[in-house]
């Protein structure tokens, strides 16, 4: 097991790629056969036609498993801020940002690197700040406390992502033809990929999904490395101004029995630049019984999923390498 020494990578500068970060060569990110996205579905949520907001969000969960929303309602001085802070956080000394440093995934804030490097034999370019946010009384308190405006800032962005987050999932609700349902958590990574010497042989995240339901994802404006799967092929998706990225996760797959995909998705980092991105994750509460409902399993189509909890659903997926086989194909029926 190779561990890290430094535990944070932001801050500390690197003439060359370690070694414990070198994937092998049937692993690399191969970016020369990545193709821009240039058909990415963009919805826009001030449009007037519910209906057709609703079918737009359907079509891109069905085929794309992703699409961006503009006109989404989120002040765009809020997300400046957030970014600002974000920023501010990751250039803070590494011996203050290691007060902050776990490599416990239980822990509900926690900056860590890589993805879990209790069990990694080859590490991903990333630092990231995992917060979570629900309730805000209960979470705030333990967040950090520098920058002075951190505490502040981020509670008045998940306020209004988390309203969005509730917008969007009732939309896809009703795309399924099912009634609206709330979700009632929120979590939330803030990553940052610090620029890298040697970006073809490594990763800042390996291909894979996400655990929770729906993931809200700010981009850097400035550096790109979102990438998603469609047709075997990897392609990347640029920044839209004013856009969050919307991708599907495993919950909503089995939800909807299958009908919606968990998009495969990873992050690749940039030789010249760092990259911040900020991603809100609505999770079901930990209780919560995940099962495909009826309206979705009669007739033909039999419950590809078999009944699970949320809690026993994150355990088993922070038990594995985040590359390793989709985690829903240890739920099937």
């Amino acid at each position: 097991m190779v561990s890290l020494e430094p535990k944070v990578i932001s801050g500390i500068q690197f003439s060359s790629l370690p070694s414990s970060y070198i994937r092998p060569e049937s692993e690399r990110p191969n970016l020369c056969e990545v193709l821009d996205c240039d058909n990415v579905p963009v919805i826009n949520l001030a449009c007037e036609d519910r209906s057709l907001i609703i079918k737009q969000i359907g079509d891109a969960c069905r085929e794309y498993g992703f699409f961006q929303v503009i006109n989404h309602g989120v002040p765009k001085e809020i997300v400046a801020k957030l970014l600002g802070v974000a920023h501010e956080f990751f250039s803070l000394p590494v011996e203050k940002k290691m007060n902050f440093y776990s490599d416990d995934p239980s822990k509900t804030m926690r900056l860590s690197t890589s993805f879990n490097v209790k069990k990694e034999t080859v590490h991903n370019w990333r630092d990231y700040l995992r917060l979570h946010c629900y309730p805000l009384d209960k979470y705030v308190p333990e967040w950090p406390s520098i920058p002075p405006s951190f505490k502040d800032t981020v509670s008045g962005y998940c306020t209004e992502v988390r309203q969005l987050g509730f917008r969007l999932q009732e939309a896809i609700s009703e795309s399924l033809g099912l009634d609206k349902d709330t979700l009632k958590n929120v979590l939330m990574a803030i990553n940052y990929y610090p620029a890298c010497p040697e970006p073809e042989l490594t990763y800042g995240l390996p291909a894979h999904t996400d655990p929770n339901a729906l993931t809200i994802l700010l981009q850097d404006l400035q550096v790109s490395g979102l990438q998603v799967r469609k047709d075997g092929k990897w392609l990347a998706i640029k920044p839209h101004p004013d856009a969050f990225v919307v991708n599907i996760g495993d919950q909503i797959q089995a939800l909807s029995n299958g009908k919606y995909k968990s998009v495969w998705h990873r992050a690749v980092v940039n030789a010249d630049k760092a990259r911040v991105s900020v991603a809100s994750f609505l999770c079901p509460c930990d209780s919560s019984s995940i099962s495909a409902p009826k309206e979705l399993t009669c007739g033909g189509d039999k419950a590809i999923y078999r009944d699970f909890t949320y809690a026993e659903y994150y355990k088993k997926f922070w038990s594995r390498n985040l590359d390793q086989e989709h985690c829903l194909e240890l739920f099937k029926n």
